[in-house]
């Protein structure tokens, strides 16, 4: 039998008596308490003082530089676990570097190459805290930069002590969505998803965004309907980013019919939704369901924003309706401290004006921008000098060139090709062959609109030869011509009599396969026609019948004028015939050439025309914009001796504003005071408007001197539109003298009239003025509108006027809210 081994003898030090007299020869080691790591921090929570940007300035006195920058402190070697502590303590290779610090050194980095960007990052001692990743992807995120950005991720996800989180990928989604990467962005979001990191609804709307911006609108539907099949519940901003995508690419029933869904859901529209739906029936070309969208908007008490009101105006534009959106324009200028117009409102404006070749008007828009103090850009720039350019105006469209730079502004493609289609338009071919060849030299490349000014040019000028070379330069540039090339041509083969080209082009058009339009036979068959090639002209129409292009009015007028001329009276009425029953209305140059034709039959048949009849011809050539054919008119009745009548004279006087010829008016002016022929109310508006437009402004007080002995017969329209006249010119003296004589004449001062007074003395800061006119009103019964008290608020708080700003706010709070 085996006994239990005894126990081993005790030791003396283990003894409590020993232990106390052997206690001093024995080392004891004292540690620091570590500090406590870094918590995670909840999301909705207060981000802790190491991950928050912090502004910091650094001031370098021996340069003279002040530099403002953001930091981030990040998680510090000291607060690292000790093994990673211990191993970076012992290094003299590692940085203890604040994150934005780190950031800072990458992006440094002169070429963003993998090598380099791991040797910065593999020098820090941050890299061993999981914490700082984020920070570090969010500095550099912040920054832009693209390759820097997919190397400093890739690094960190070679680290062992990554883990994948959804705010990272959130960040380089978006950053991808940024540079419109739509693929490496949804690329990422599938990785996510293989790195175990559950999408949130922050991420979807990431994925939606760079969908929308590249304008992938099925693919957003596609992810938005994935994101409710993963139970997360889309947002306002989620359906904002579709119906962006669908509006981006023009698909405007798509927009309705996903705002109407997001509306049966619960998730109500705000004023981004509907610009976001304004924007999709602009894209789309529906300007007048714009304008009744926007009805149902302030049906609906959504107070729009200079976004939406800069939409409408354009829309306005679209369908002609200029007066409604310089109504606009002058509504968000009284209103400018809730929808200021920037800098969209006023080009929408110049271009309304460069459309109908007021160039005037165009002009005096752009000084009233630059006046009230917003700067232009090179879309501004561009309109203006487009207005000039359609006009033939090279100087003046030079003198806006040299402007754009002088102003620190680069030309680009716009600005080139409209200074050379002045060039153009003004039979300078080799001028806008300079301002082509100087467009390359500066390394803005020539495009297919430049290549058909240029082609134009050289067209208008009789210089086919070169017209045609330029065709062949064009292809080897790898610009393939269109039908606007053809047509140009076509249009150049008529005025420099070569027939046998016609053919060759039109060869040229179909071995390219570019298929005519109404304008390119149109042109093509008046080129035959002018030759006298009857049978031609008939081959190219009979073409046209069958290709299924449709003729238009246009294209009648030119074959039965062409007919006629040729003697060709029979096919002449045939033509006539056929437009009948195609339902083709006659346009106004069909009407024209109607009245011309009835008025030269008159006089063949001894019929002498009247004055009424010369009135009315004169009338057409202005609606026309005919001036010069007007004044021969003109001119021809006086030779004929029949007296001119005021009513003529003024609509003489209209056609030369129209054209451009203020100094004409003067002069008809004159002429009408020479014979004795009163001024009635349509010559006193067009001698105003030229005087404007001359910045005569001693002519224009001498007549505002006339009308004081005949206010009572002038339409108060009239009188608006001259007082509207004066004050956007600056002119506010002579506005409030034709003012105040309206006051003290039978005349009839309504609400209209008070108004557009109001308007222009708001707009050259004199709020004293304006307060007294409100005490006119109030005292001549008309009662003032809300909007004329709130408006002139701000300029009383500027100038510290607190006893007039108490006094219009009693009188707001005693109307009711409008």
């Amino acid at each position: 039998m085996s006994s239990a081994a005894p126990p081993p003898p005790r030791s003396p030090a283990a003894t409590p008596d020993a232990a106390a007299s052997a206690s001093p020869a024995r080392t004891r080691v004292v540690r620091a308490p570590p500090r406590p790591r870094p918590r995670r921090a909840h999301p909705g929570a207060t981000p802790p003082e190491w991950a928050e940007r912090r502004p910091a300035v650094s001031v370098d006195y021996d340069r003279g530089r002040r530099e403002v920058r953001a930091e981030v402190e990040g998680v510090g070697a000291a607060a690292l676990p000790a093994r990673h502590r211990l191993r970076v303590e012992g290094s003299r290779w590692q940085r203890d570097w604040k994150v934005s610090e780190a950031a800072a050194r990458v992006l440094a980095l002169p070429r963003a190459e993998a090598g380099a960007v791991d040797a910065v990052l593999n020098c820090w001692a941050g890299r061993f805290a999981r914490r700082n990743f984020p920070l570090l992807i969010r500095e550099i995120t912040i920054s832009g930069n693209l390759q820097h950005a997919v190397h400093v991720f890739r690094w960190m996800k070679n680290q062992d002590n990554y883990c994948a989180r959804n705010d990272i990928y959130g960040m380089m989604i978006r950053l991808y969505a940024r540079h419109n990467q739509v693929d490496q962005a949804r690329g990422l979001f599938f990785e996510m998803q293989e790195w175990r990191c559950k999408p949130d609804a922050d991420i979807y709307n990431s994925l939606i965004h760079a969908h929308s911006r590249a304008g992938q609108w099925r693919w957003a539907i596609n992810i938005m309907e994935d994101m409710l099949r993963a139970a997360i519940p889309p947002t306002r901003t989620t359906y904002n980013n579709v119906i962006n995508a669908c509006g981006a690419t023009g698909n405007w029933k798509k927009a309705l019919e996903l705002c109407k869904k997001m509306t049966e859901n619960g998730v109500g529209p705000d004023l981004v939704t509907h610009n976001i739906v304004l924007s999709a029936l602009k894209n789309g070309a529906q300007y007048s369901k714009a304008i009744s969208y926007f009805e149902i908007m302030k049906g609906a008490n959504v107070i729009p924003d200079t976004f939406t009101l800069n939409i409408i105006i354009h829309c306005l534009v679209k369908i002609g309706q200029c007066g409604e959106a310089n109504e606009l324009f002058n509504s968000m200028r009284e209103r400018r401290t809730k929808c200021p117009p920037d800098v969209v409102t006023y080009t929408s404006i110049m271009h309304s004006y460069c459309v109908y070749g007021q160039v005037e008007n165009c002009k005096a828009i752009f000084d009233l921008m630059v006046a009230e103090g917003v700067k232009p850009n090179i879309v501004a720039y561009n309109s203006l000098l487009g207005a000039h350019a359609s006009r033939g105006m090279h100087r003046e469209a030079l003198a806006i060139f040299n402007l754009i730079k002088k102003n620190g502004l680069r030309p680009d493609i716009v600005s080139y090709t409209s200074l050379l289609n002045a060039y153009g338009r003004s039979a300078q071919p080799e001028k806008a062959r300079e301002v082509f060849n100087k467009m390359k030299k500066n390394s803005c490349k020539p495009n297919k609109v430049s290549y058909n000014a240029l082609i134009d040019a050289y067209g208008s000028a009789g210089m086919l030869k070169d017209a045609v070379g330029l065709l062949h330069e064009m292809e080897k540039d790898g610009i393939q011509p269109d039908v606007v090339s053809i047509s140009t041509l076509l249009a150049a083969c008529g005025r420099c009599r070569q027939i046998t080209r016609i053919e060759t082009i039109l060869e040229a058009a179909r071995s390219r396969g570019i298929d005519l339009n109404t304008v390119a036979y149109n042109s093509g068959i008046k080129s035959y026609l002018s030759f006298g090639d009857y049978e031609k002209a008939l081959e190219l129409y009979t073409t046209m019948r069958e290709s299924n292009v449709k003729p238009d009015a246009v294209t009648y007028n030119i074959l039965i004028s062409g007919s006629s001329k040729l003697g060709k009276y029979t096919e002449s009425l045939r033509f006539f015939e056929d437009m009948v029953e195609s339902k083709v209305s006659s346009t106004k140059e069909g009407k024209l050439s109607e009245a011309e034709s009835t008025f030269s039959s008159m006089k063949k048949s001894g019929c002498f025309p009247d004055v009424l009849t010369y009135t009315t011809l004169i009338q057409a050539y202005n609606a026309d914009g005919g001036w010069k054919r007007a004044w021969d008119l003109f001119k021809e009745m006086e030779v004929n001796g029949i007296p001119p009548d005021a009513i003529i004279c003024s609509s003489l006087m209209e056609a030369f504003n129209k054209g451009g010829e203020p100094e004409r008016v003067l002069q008809l002016m004159e002429f009408m005071k020479k014979k004795s022929i009163p001024l009635n109310q349509k010559s006193y508006f067009e001698i105003i408007a030229s005087c404007t437009m001359m910045r005569d402004w001693k002519t224009a007080s001498e007549m505002i001197e006339y009308l004081d002995s005949s206010l009572s017969s002038i339409s108060v329209g009239t009188l608006n539109h001259v007082l509207n006249f004066l004050g956007k010119c600056g002119k506010t003296e002579n506005m409030m003298k034709l003012f105040y004589k309206m006051m003290t004449s039978c005349s009839t001062v309504g609400l209209s009239t008070y108004a557009v007074v109001l308007r222009n003395l708001l707009v050259v800061g004199k709020w004293r003025k304006y307060i007294e006119v409100l005490q006119w009103m109030e005292d001549a019964g008309v009662h003032p509108t809300l909007y004329m008290y709130q408006n002139v608020l701000p300029y009383i708080w500027r100038e510290n006027g607190m006893d007039f700003a108490a006094t219009m706010q009693e009188k707001i709070n005693e109307l009711p809210p409008s």
